[in-house]
This record gives C-alpha cells, structure tokens and sequence, in this order.
C-alpha cells in the first residue's frame, strides 16, 4: 500500500479527474488525502481527509474580472491567481505531508504549492495536467512572456528555498487526461504519458428524461463558472436552436431568467448522461465538456471565452471534430449555421469518433493507476 496526497486548487475542471484517479487508487487498497483550500476542497472532493490549504473564497473564480482576454488574462492569471495561490498554500501543505507522510505527492498543473513542498522534502511529486494547454509549450512563440513566466516561477521557488524545475512538469510523471489525438503531436513529451479523460461520476441531478421528444439533441452550456458573462451568448443560443424545428434544444441557464416555449433550459444538468443522448454540444471549451462529448464520439461548436479555451477550440478544429465561435460577438443565425454544418458534415462525427477511439484505447483512470503505482519511492 502507497500513501498518495493530492494537492489541488480549488477550481471544479482541476479536481475533476484527479476524483476519478482517487477512487481508482482506493480501490486497489492505498492511502488517499486531499490537500487544497478549504471550503471548496472538501466540495469538490466528497472525501472524508481533506487537509486544507489556504482560504478558497479568496480564490473563487468569480472573483475575476470578466472582461480579461488575452495577454491581459495571462497576466492576472499568472500574477494575481496562480502565485498568490502558490504562496497561501505552502504552509498547509507543510502541514499535511507532515501529518499525512505521503510516498507521492500529486499536484495539479495549477496547484505549484504541491511541487514547491514534494521538491523541499525530497519526496516524487507528479503532476497532474488536467486540460492540455500547457504540453505543447504555447509561449515558445513569445520568447519575452516565456522569460516573463520563468521569472516569476524563479521567484516563487527562491521565496520557497527550493531548486527544483519548471513547476508546471514533474520530471518523473506527468498524467495528461488527454490523448494525441487531440492535441497533435507534442515536441518534447518527455515524462508526460497520455491516459485520456478521467471522467469522475458527478453528483446526481434530477433532470426531466420524459421531456425529450425524440429529435436530434443539441446541448448548450457554458460550465459552472460563466453564469453571468454567458448570459448573451446563452440567449443567442436560445435563439439559434428554436430557429431549428428538426432538432431539440437544451441551454444550461445557471441563472434561470432564460425562458423558451421550443428550447429546453435547466439550471443544470447531469451532464455525461445528458451529452451521451445527445448529437452535438454547444460550450466554450472547458476540458471537462470538451472530454465528456468526444467520449461519446459528438461534435462540437466552441466559443472559447478565456485561459486553455481557446487552445482547446483549436485542437477540436485541427482534429476535424468541431468548430469554434467568437464568443463575444457571435450572434443566433452564425451559432445556427454551425451547428447545421457540424450535425449534416459527416466527417465531424467521424473525427469526433477517432477521438473517442483514441481516449478508450489509453486507458483512463486504469492507466493514471497503473503508472502511478510504477513510481520508485
């Protein structure tokens, strides 16, 4: 039996598959705790050992400013989220190794405060990569924001008194919930081994089955973090699918206030038991929707909105199983067109099935066990 400390931030997308990789590791008879900011860790987790580590309302992602985009959203990322996060939660994480011992520390990608304490302790930390963005290195084109990243990862680890590499890669294990097939080919893969999608069973929701009629579904949503900047787009979705007699329409309205006599809406969703009735999925590229819909061999229409969205709608558009939208100007005839191209075009349901294809043959949460249990410690 090994002792595995997953250390995370306290974003839903994050904890997400490293839920499902927990359970798998319980159950072949190891030791799992938890380590993040509190609340929302023990939220998200429903685990019984939950150490917590910083504050999670002070790190809520509604508390971003919404109109970020581009360099603008990088900065704040890296400056007013990622390093605070890192440096508020090193002391509780101190405090859980020292508790808990673990053999294994596995942070998130995000969660820099996991690699700081593992390095300082000389304990195998391993990175969990819970969306792509980072493996195909999306700044070696910009030299100067590269330099501008490595500094302050330079200063977080001197801060730290640690000497370690890039805190985003373990040099020993890297489990990317992704495939190649969706990415495209990574330059330097080095110790990043790709298991697919680790998609944790969700938290039951009621839903009305009895009130789909039969026609081709087309699901709109937006996750759980874009209630109030989703609304436009939301109501223009509204809009498209009710302009769509042979299909049926079902828009995630976290707020409520959208109202349809054709359109189906809900505050939420099963959603894997939902996009798996469905033929195509309209959302703005959350790795946890894009993962659940290829899972089911669907198309996508993405309206990326911030952080690893945008590549992600672009990883869909380069595999063929999709395609992207301008989130903030997009209007109901555009969001119209696409999804009639992507659900009448067989070639993306085609693409969208290699995808599949390629996530069942790597193996999932059997495979993030399996090399996980192959560490050396």
């Amino acid at each position: 039996m090994s002792r595995f400390l997953l250390v995370v931030p306290p974003l839903t997308g994050h904890v997400a598959p490293l839920r499902a990789v927990a359970g798998e590791l319980v159950g072949r008879g190891h030791d799992v705790a938890w380590c993040g900011p509190e609340p929302t860790t023990s939220e998200l987790t429903r685990a019984g050992r939950v150490y917590a580590a910083g504050d999670s309302l002070e790190f809520a992602v509604e508390r971003r400013p919404e109109g970020l985009r581009g360099f603008a959203a990088l900065k704040f990322l890296w400056e007013q989220y990622l390093v605070p996060l890192a440096d508020a939660m090193v002391p509780g994480v101190e405090k859980a190794v020292a508790a808990f011992r673990p053999d294994v520390v596995i942070a998130d990608q995000q969660a820099f405060a996991g690699a700081l304490v593992a390095s300082r302790r000389g304990l195998p930390w391993v990175t969990s990569a819970s969306t792509s963005t980072e493996l195909g290195d999306p700044l070696a084109a910009m030299p100067k924001i590269a330099a501008w990243v490595g500094k302050l990862q330079g200063d977080l680890r001197t801060r730290h008194k640690v000497s370690c590499g890039d805190l985003r890669f373990s040099p020993d294990l890297v489990l990317a919930f992704t495939t190649v097939s969706l990415t495209g080919p990574i330059a330097d893969a080095g110790a990043v081994r790709f298991v697919g999608p680790a998609l944790a069973p969700a938290p039951p929701v009621g839903f009305s089955w009895d009130r789909l009629d039969g026609r081709p579904l087309v699901v709109a949503t937006l996750g759980t973090a874009n209630a109030a900047l989703g609304r436009r787009f939301l109501s223009e979705c509204v809009d498209a699918l009710a302009g769509m007699p042979d299909v049926q329409g079902l828009v995630v309205d976290p707020t409520g206030e959208l109202l349809s006599e054709t359109v189906l809406t809900a505050k939420r969703i099963p959603q894997a038991d939902v996009v798996r009735k469905a033929a195509a999925v309209i959302c703005h590229g959350g790795h946890n929707t894009v993962s659940e819909t290829l899972a089911s061999g669907l198309p996508l229409v993405i309206a990326p909105i911030r952080d690893d969205q945008s590549m992600l709608a672009q990883q869909v558009e380069a595999a063929g199983a999709g395609l992207r939208l301008r989130f903030d100007r997009v209007k109901a005839p555009d969001i119209r067109g696409t999804v009639t191209e992507v659900l009448t075009e067989p070639a993306y349901a085609a693409a969208a099935a290699r995808v599949r294809a390629s996530f069942a043959a790597a193996g999932g949460v059997v495979a993030a066990a399996d090399h996980l249990e192959s560490l050396p410690h």
